[in-house]
C-alpha cells in the first residue's frame, strides 16, 4: 500500500475508534434509542439521493438494517448508556469476528481451520478476562448488552456476505434507511415521548455536531474511504487496520474521558486483539476464492 493509503486506513480506524467517545458524550444529550435513530436518519439523508439505486436485493438491505441498525446499535447504545465504558465497548465489540466465524460455519457451511479455532479461543479468553475485570466494579448487564451487540454484528456480517454488495457505501447508506422508524417507535414506547421531546427541545450545536460525527464522519466518510481502499488493494491488506479501532477507542477514552485501563483490561485487550487477528487473517487465508469479504460495520 502507498503511504498515503496507509495513512487513510489509519485515519478511518481512528475515526471509528474515537466514535465511541463521541457516543459516550452524545448519550448525555439523547436517550440511547432516539440517539441511534437520529444517527441513521442523518446518515441516510441526503446521502440516499446521491449514491444511486441499491445494488443488492431489498431483502438483504432490510435484513441487515434490522439486525445491524436496530439490534446491534440499539444494544450498544443502551449498554453504554447503562454504564459500559467507551474504551471497553470498542474492545469487546471486536469479538464479532468470533461470532461471524461461528454463524458462518452454521449458515454458510464454512469450516474453520485449526488456526481460526485457536484464534476464536484466544479472543473468547479475552472476553472472559474483560468480564472478570468489569464484573469487579462495573455493570454486568451493560457488559452483556455489548456482547449481544457483537453477536448481532456477527449475524449482519453473514447476511452481508450473502448479499455480496459491490459498493459498500451505497449498501450502508440504504441500510441506514431501514432502522430509523423501528428505533423511533421503540424510543417512543420505551424511553417515552416526553423524554424524547425534552432531548430534541434541548438540542444545541454540540448535539448537532455529535450527530453529524456519528452519521456523516463515521458512516459516509468512513465507508467511502474504506470502499476506496478496497477497490485499490486486496482486502487482506486493508482489513488488519480494523484492529487499530480498539487501540484508538481505548486511548481516546483515557485521554478525553479519563477512563482508567487496569492491568486486567490490558490483558483482555491483548488476548482479544490477538485472537481476532488470528481468527480474521486465518479465515481469509483459508476462505474459498469466490467468498466475498466481510466489510466492517461503522461504530
Amino acid at each position: 500500500m502507498r503511504p498515503l493509503h496507509i495513512a487513510l486506513a489509519a485515519l478511518v480506524a481512528a475515526v471509528w475508534g474515537v466514535n465511541f467517545v463521541v457516543i459516550e458524550v452524545g448519550l448525555a444529550h439523547f436517550p440511547p434509542l432516539l440517539f441511534s435513530a437520529l444517527r441513521f436518519l442523518v446518515a441516510a439523508l441526503p446521502a440516499v439521493f446521491l449514491v444511486g439505486r441499491p445494488t443488492v436485493a431489498w431483502k438483504w438491505i432490510i435484513g441487515v438494517g434490522l439486525v445491524l441498525g436496530m439490534a446491534k446499535f440499539g444494544l450498544l447504545f443502551i449498554g453504554m448508556d447503562r454504564g459500559m465504558p467507551a474504551g471497553l465497548s470498542s474492545l469487546v465489540l471486536q469479538v464479532q469476528a468470533v461470532f461471524t466465524a461461528l454463524f458462518a460455519a452454521l449458515a454458510l457451511g464454512e469450516r474453520p481451520g485449526r488456526a481460526r479455532v485457536l484464534g476464536m479461543g484466544v479472543a473468547l479468553a479475552g472476553i472472559g478476562v474483560a468480564a472478570v475485570d468489569e464484573g469487579a466494579g462495573g455493570p454486568v448487564l451493560a457488559f452483556v448488552l455489548v456482547v449481544a451487540a457483537a453477536a448481532c454484528w456477527g449475524v449482519s456480517n453473514v447476511l452481508t456476505r450473502k448479499a455480496a454488495p459491490t459498493d459498500s457505501l451505497n449498501f450502508m447508506v440504504w441500510v441506514s434507511t431501514v432502522p430509523v422508524l423501528p428505533l423511533l417507535g421503540l424510543s417512543l414506547l420505551i424511553e417515552g415521548p416526553d423524554r424524547d421531546a425534552r432531548a430534541l427541545a434541548a438540542l444545541d450545536w454540540s448535539g448537532v455536531g455529535i450527530i453529524v460525527y456519528v452519521a456523516w464522519v463515521t458512516t459516509v466518510f468512513g465507508f467511502g474511504a474504506w470502499g476506496f481502499l478496497l477497490r485499490h488493494h486486496p482486502a487482506s491488506s486493508v482489513a488488519p487496520f480494523t484492529l487499530l479501532v480498539p487501540v484508538f477507542g481505548m486511548s481516546s477514552a483515557a485521554l478525553f474521558l479519563g477512563e482508567s485501563v487496569s492491568p486486567l483490561r490490558w490483558c483482555a485487550a491483548a488476548l482479544l486483539v490477538g485472537g481476532v487477528a488470528l481468527t480474521s487473517l486465518a479465515g481469509r487465508r483459508t476462505a474459498a476464492p469466490q467468498a466475498p469479504e466481510v466489510q466492517p460495520a461503522p461504530v
